[in-house]
């Protein structure tokens, strides 16, 4: 048996996506708690371009129907019976990895973020765009007490995948950041405080974000379709476009990597062979992994991260998607479900 923190409503409210290019407020059952779950008061949810590619239908094949949402801060309302290191009351993440099988190749060698069964939160799983939230225990993360609930959840994603990318390149000195949003501006703060230097590339025209790059601390902010008073150690491209590998290519020293950092890109363009001689190479993210949470987030508070965050209520999970495509605000986008 689960052990509960007190009775609870019946039903609760979510966004829920039915295939139809919008998400539904509805009245739902709460979700109630398997023997590895734990069931979570959702406090808040950021928003992901992954979240726009699954509505958008880029990302294809989502579980339907489906509540989005796969950065979820909260407080632990019950724990399954199977469960241990939580407790009810517990302050909570839970990222876009959401199961892995154990024990295929991928999760014996740690690169469980490979695993074929592997599923995802508000993709394959029900996710974080609703009031309440159910969630294997061993994919859950305990979040710092210095971060209040509105500005851990950019964390779980855009910080993780982003910490992510930043690994792969980690020995860079000079490090180039494609598509100045959620992920980059969190991964210059560690960039920075490691003695990097970073130059932020943004959509032709964004003043905005390229001043905002300059302020996050970037040694220089400019278009995609400019070059940079330097070649670049690496390089990590964290808008969908796959116009600008070449690009980055171009841009990186000889040895140098361009990581692409999103689960969804269009199609990369053919290019000269020279772009890529000279040992250059390209890397791709996928996913997470547990241990990536648990290093990332020792080192956050000593940083520290400081998420910029515009925040929506659940209501506005639509048009906290349309805002984010739009690039209507910097930083982070978060839908605060629970003051």
């Amino acid at each position: 048996m689960s052990v509960a923190y007190f009775e609870q409503k019946k039903e609760m409210r979510g966004m829920v996506f039915n295939g139809k290019g919008r998400m539904e407020l509805q009245e739902l059952p709460i979700p109630q708690c398997g023997p590895s779950q734990l069931q979570i008061k959702v406090q808040t949810c950021g928003i992901c371009r992954t979240d726009l590619h699954i509505v958008t239908g880029e990302l294809d094949r989502p579980n339907l129907p489906l509540i989005p949402g796969h950065q979820i801060v909260g407080k632990v309302t019950e724990v399954g019976s199977e469960t241990s290191g939580f407790q009810i009351g517990d302050s909570v993440g839970v990222p876009w990895l959401g199961y892995t099988c154990g024990v295929c190749k991928y999760c014996k060698s740690g690169q469980e973020n490979l695993c074929d069964e592997a599923r995802f939160t508000g993709y394959h799983i029900n996710g974080g765009f609703a009031e309440y939230t159910v969630a294997d225990y061993r994919f859950c993360f305990h979040i710092p007490e210095t971060f209040s609930p509105v500005y851990a959840a950019p964390l779980l994603c855009a910080g993780l995948i982003g910490y992510r990318a930043y690994s792969m390149i980690r020995s860079a000195e000079a490090i180039g950041l494609y598509g100045f949003g959620s992920a980059a501006h969190i991964v210059i703060q560690v960039a920075r405080w490691e003695g990097k230097r970073v130059f932020a590339f943004v959509r032709p025209g964004d003043d905005k974000t390229r001043e905002f790059a300059k302020k996050m601390g970037a040694v220089w902010a400019d278009y995609t379709d400019e070059y940079p008073p330097e070649e670049m150690d690496a390089s990590i491209i964290f808008a969908p476009a796959g116009e600008l590998v070449p690009s980055a290519l171009a841009a990186v020293a000889k040895g140098g990597t361009v990581v692409c950092g999103g689960i969804y890109m269009s199609d990369i363009p053919s290019f000269a062979y020279d772009l890529i001689w000279g040992e250059r190479s390209i890397k791709t993210v996928a996913n997470l992994t547990r241990e990536d949470g648990e290093a990332f987030f020792k080192i956050a508070p000593l940083v520290p991260v400081q998420c910029e965050v515009t925040t929506f209520t659940l209501e506005q999970a639509n048009e906290a998607l349309i805002a984010l495509k739009q690039g209507s605000f910097n930083g982070s986008g978060v839908i605060v479900v629970d003051q």
